[in-house]
C-alpha cells in the first residue's frame, strides 16, 4: 500500500525505448505551443480552440505553475511532441491521475502514448494503488487508447476547468491490474 504520509513524486525523468519523459521547463513553451498548434488535436476536447497560441499560453502556464506536467521528447532527437501530467484528484485521500496528455498527430496510432502511459504508469505504481483518469465524453481516441490499459470505469461527472460545464467519465486502473498487464506483455 501506498504510503499516505509521502507526496507522490510527480516530477521524474522517465526514460524509454524511444521517448524522455522529463519535467516541464519555462523554456519549453515555444516548442510545446508548436507541437499544440494543431487545431485536430483539441477537436474533441472541451476547449476546441487550445491550438491557438494566445489560448495555449494560460493552459501552458497552468500546466508549468500546478507542476506534475512532462514534457514526451523523441529520444534521439529531444523534440518536443507533446506532454501529460501527473495530478491531484478528489477520488480518495493522496490520489493521483494521470492526464493532460496530447500527442503530435504524427504520432497518434503509434507506440508514442502506450510508451508515455507505460512510463509514468510504471513510476506511478512504485508509489500509488490506483491511477485515475477523467476523460471528456466525447474523447473518443483517448478513451480507446485508455482502455487499452486495463482502466475499470467507476463514474461520470460533470466538470468545469475554466471554459464551461463538460462531461467526463472517471477510469481508475488498480496497480495489480497494471502489473498483470506488464508482465503478461499485453500492449
Amino acid at each position: 500500500m501506498a504510503d499516505a504520509g509521502m507526496a507522490f513524486p510527480d516530477q521524474p525523468t522517465l526514460t524509454g525505448p524511444t521517448l524522455v519523459m522529463r519535467p516541464l521547463q519555462a523554456d519549453d513553451e515555444t516548442a510545446l505551443t508548436h507541437a499544440a498548434s494543431d487545431p485536430l488535436i483539441w477537436a474533441v476536447h472541451p476547449q476546441t480552440d487550445r491550438h491557438k497560441a494566445e489560448v495555449f499560453r494560460p493552459y501552458f502556464q497552468m500546466l508549468l505553475t500546478e507542476g506534475g506536467t512532462l514534457a514526451a521528447t523523441l529520444r534521439d532527437t529531444g523534440e518536443i511532441i507533446g506532454c501529460s501530467r501527473y495530478y491531484p484528484t478528489d477520488e480518495e485521500p493522496g490520489a493521483h491521475g494521470i492526464g493532460y496528455t496530447f500527442l503530435t498527430r504524427a504520432h497518434w496510432g503509434g507506440t508514442a502514448n502506450w510508451e508515455m502511459k507505460s512510463l509514468m504508469l510504471d513510476h506511478a505504481v512504485q508509489h500509488l494503488d490506483t491511477v485515475w483518469f477523467h476523460i471528456g465524453a466525447d474523447n473518443i481516441r483517448s478513451k480507446r487508447a485508455t482502455a487499452k490499459l486495463g482502466v475499470r470505469h467507476v463514474d461520470t461527472q460533470i466538470s468545469d476547468l475554466g471554459s464551461g460545464p463538460f462531461t467526463h467519465d472517471v477510469y481508475r486502473l488498480d496497480k495489480s491490474v497494471w502489473q498483470a498487464r506488464q508482465e503478461s506483455g499485453s500492449a
